[in-house]
Parts: C-alpha cells; structure tokens; sequence
C-alpha cells in the first residue's frame, strides 16, 4: 500500500511539473470544442399526432356477418413497419426532397439519413400515435412529416383493401375446384344409380328389408296359389258329377262367396290375435262370415233341387252347367294368374339372394362415393359463405368505416431550434478540455521522466546510490513559484469562467426568443 501511495505521489508531481503545457492545450481544445459546438447547425422539429378509431358503430352490426380483423394489431404493426425503404423513397417525391439530388450514390444517402431520423411512436394505450422529424429547415421537416402522415393512412386501407382482394381471388380460385370436384362427385354417383337401378327403393328400406318383403310376397302367392288350385279341383269334381252325393255343402265350389268367405275369415285370424271375442269388430266379422256361409247354403240348396228336378242338368246343358264352366274356366285363370306371380317372385327372390352376395361391395362403394359427395359439397358450401363474407369485408374496408384516422395534431414544425442542446454540451466541453489537458500533461510526464528521490533513481537504473543532495531554495525561488501558481490558477479560471459566460449567454438568448 505504501509504495502504491508513493508512486502516485511520483505520477501526480511529474504531471504538475508540466501544467503549463497541459493548461495551454486545455485551451486549445477547449476552443475548438466552443467553435465546433457553436457551429453546429440548429435543427428544428416537426410533429404531428393521430388518433386511430377502431369503435365504430359497424363493428357490433357486422359481427359474424364479415371478417373483422385485429384492427389494432394491424394498425400498430404498420406503426412499426411504415419507415422501409419502399415508403421513405415515396415521401422523398412528395416533399420534393429529390430537387437537388445529382446520383443515385445521393439518393441512397439521403433515404438512409431520413431512415436514421423519422420517428413513429405510439403515445400511450389508445391508438395515440406521433409522427416527428428534425431537420436545419422548419419548412422542409413540416412537409416531411405531412408526406409521413398521408402514406400512414393510404398504407393502412391500401393494405387492407389489398388483403381483402387477395383473400377474394383465392377464394374464387378454390370455388372453381370445388365446383369441379362436386361434378366429377355427382357424376360418379349418378353412374353409380344408374348401374344399381335396381337396388333402388322408394321406401327407404334396405336389401335384407326388400328380401324379407319378397319372401313374404311369395308365402302369400303360394297360399292364394294352393287356394285357386283347390277351388279349380273342387269345380272339376262338380262338373264330373263327384258332387251330387250327400257330402255337404263344403264339397261345393262357389269361387265368388268362397273368396269372400275366405277374404273375412283371415280378417277374423288377424282380429283376434289382436282382440278378444267380445271386440265388436270380432263380432261384426263372425256376423259377416255366418251370413256369407248361409248365402252359400241356400244358393247351394235352390242349386241341388234344380238338380233333382232335371238330373241331366249337371251333365249336360243348362244355365247351371254353363255357369260351372265359366267357374272353371275363371279357376284356371286364377290358378294361371297366381302360378305367375310365384314365378315371378321366385325370380325376385333369387336375383335378391345374388345381389346379397355382392351387397357388402356396392354398399361400401356407395358410402365411399356419398361420403366423397358430402365432404365436397360441405367445402363448396363453406368456401361460397366466406366469399360472401369477404365480399361484406371488402365492401366494409371500402366504406372506410371499421377504423378512422383523425389527424389531432396537424403538421407544425417548432419555432424554436431543439437541437443541439448547447446548454448540455459546453459543460462537455469544458470537461473534455481539462481532460485533455491533464492527459498532455501526464503524457509528457512519461515521455520526459524526472526522478523526484533517490528510491526511484536507483530502482529504475541499478546502481548503488551514494547519497543525495538536496536544493534549499531562496526567496526569489519561492516568489516565481508562487506566481507560476498564480498563473496556473488564473489560466483555469479563465477556461472556466469563458465557458460559464457561454453557457449565461446562450441561455439569455434562448429565454429571450422563447418570450418573443
């Protein structure tokens, strides 16, 4: 610690040993920053502020119906992105900027200094922004910043309406496709109907329905098949006599009260399984069907005593043998008609049985080409909803009502110079000359070194020291001494108090142009 004292001790007495020199280039350095620091141009600020309104009274009304955008977000990302290269060369033409640039070296030069120093900021959290530019000509920065302020809003609804139309075209581009896609879709399962026309039904049932409806439509025609064939056999036996022995009325065929007969007995089957004895529809039924077997009765009775009166009747000729005939010949049309029928649901039913095989494929190829079909038609249908919206946003950007950009504060360069800050820099000044003095100073300390005692002397060169002798000064010594101090002392007031009359002055005058 002592000898860090010491060798401090040595640095501060060789730099003193030069104060002289280091006060003169104080001066020197502290003039030329005075000169440099008044000769920097004065630069004067334009501003202006906008307000962007993003509550309008649409915006509640066209909910769900239009796409509204983040109008904030949008409105702040251009704030950050307005000054590019693109949009300062479009101010530098409308402020007429580009008059006296000679190359295209001065044109870059000048885009990048006008980069450097516009200025968009938002002011606070309510869509509060300031525009703001400096410049050595008040009316050349009041016409850049309302050049700044006219492309801040044109880019924000040219942005808009460019967006809006790049979202329409892309629309209308997938729109075709769909459209294409659902005819190719709608072709497919049109060919698809048309090669299974027949596993088409009207109500709704599927092949397992269509195959236990055709199996019940062939029980049915076998049993009125196996009905007309008996009848026709109960007709040939009366037409070949088997009928005039006493064996009942049941042996007796009378194909138009069988038939009705026949026809309510299976209504009563259906009834009761449905019903009790007592229903009334059971009893008007049970009527019916007992009044029917009495009408065959006595038609049956006026029949065989016709019969007895004249025996030949049933053999030969005669309205009753005439009306035997057409019986049968109506019993083998039925028997005909009902055997077609079989057929034909026998054919049904086996074709039915084929296509079942067959039926897992035509049915997972239908599912394919309808669900195809669906999901087509789905995007179709939602890719023509948002084109409708895009239109109703197109539209709402062109009314130019969603966001307004109210200009608050209009253009106005400062009648008073903002920068430089004089006040501020000759205080630097001063400090930069002091400092460059006591570097000087210090400098030539170690470029001309002095030993100041007999340590330093012989830890420097080596050598054994015999002793030291000491300078006892007189008076005269004492009185230059006192007045190199005293000259010393005055030169630094001096700097002082020259840059402290600069700083009053400047400061007088400033307060005097802002009062006028």
């Amino acid at each position: 610690m002592e000898d860090i004292l010491r060798q401090a001790l040595v640095i501060l007495r060789a730099t003193w040993k030069h104060r002289r020199l280091g006060m003169l280039v104080a001066w020197v350095v502290g003039a030329i920053a005075a000169g440099v620091i008044l000769r920097i141009p004065d630069r004067y600020e334009a501003s202006a502020r906008i307000f962007v309104d993003t509550q309008s009274i649409l915006k509640p009304l066209m909910s769900g119906l239009a796409v509204q955008p983040n109008i904030e977000q949008q409105v702040m990302m251009l704030s950050r992105t307005l000054i590019s290269r693109p949009n300062v060369e479009k101010l530098v033409r409308m402020a007429d900027l580009d008059l006296n640039i000679k190359g295209k070296a001065e044109q870059d030069a000048l885009v990048d200094g006008l980069m450097s120093t516009l200025k968009i900021q938002s002011v606070g959290r309510d869509n509060l922004y300031g525009l703001s530019y400096r410049d050595t000509d008040p009316a050349k920065a009041q016409r850049v910043v309302q050049a700044l302020v006219s492309i801040f809003v044109e880019s924000s609804l040219g942005d808009k309406r460019s967006d809006s139309d790049s979202a329409r075209k892309f629309i209308e581009e997938q729109i075709r496709g769909y459209e294409k896609k659902l005819q190719d879709a709608e072709a497919r399962l049109k060919d698809f109907k048309v090669r299974n026309i027949e596993l088409q039904s009207g109500d709704g049932k599927d092949s397992l329905g269509r195959l236990a409806d055709t199996n019940s439509q062939l029980s049915q025609a076998r049993l009125e098949l196996r009905e007309a064939e008996n009848a026709r056999e109960a007709l040939k036996r009366q037409i070949l006599g088997e009928n005039n022995g006493p064996s009942g009325d049941s042996s007796i065929a009378m194909p138009e009260l069988d038939g009705r007969i026949d026809s309510q007995k299976r209504n009563l089957d259906m009834l009761l399984q449905k019903y009790t004895e007592q229903h009334p529809d059971v009893l008007n039924t049970r009527r019916v069907v007992k009044e029917l077997e009495d009408q065959k009765r006595k038609e049956v009775a006026e029949l065989r005593k016709a019969a007895a009166s004249n025996p030949g009747l049933m053999m030969g000729s005669g309205s009753a043998s005439m009306e035997l005939k057409r019986s049968l010949a109506a019993a083998d049309a039925a028997v005909a008609t009902y055997r077609t029928r079989v057929t034909e649901y026998e054919l049904r039913q086996g074709r039915q049985k084929e296509l079942m095989k067959t039926m897992p494929e035509i049915e997972a190829e239908f599912t394919q080409l309808n669900r195809d079909y669906e999901i087509h038609k789905k995007n179709y249908e939602q890719l023509v909803t948002r084109r409708e919206s895009a239109e109703l946003s197109g539209d709402l950007d062109a009314a130019g009502s969603v966001a307004d950009f109210r200009l608050i504060d209009p253009p106005r360069a400062s009648m008073t110079p903002v920068a430089p800050n004089r006040l501020l820099l000759l205080p630097g000044g001063l400090l930069l000359a002091l400092a460059a003095g006591l570097f000087a100073a210090f400098a030539t300390s170690q470029i001309r070194p002095v030993f100041f005692d007999g340590k330093t002397l012989r830890d420097e060169t080596g050598l054994p020291l015999l002793g030291t002798v000491s300078l006892i000064p007189n008076e005269a010594r004492h009185l230059k001494e006192r007045a190199s101090l005293h000259r010393f002392l005055i030169a630094t007031a001096g700097l002082i108090v020259a840059y402290g009359g600069g700083i009053a002055a400047l400061t007088f005058f400033s307060q005097r142009v802002a009062g006028g």
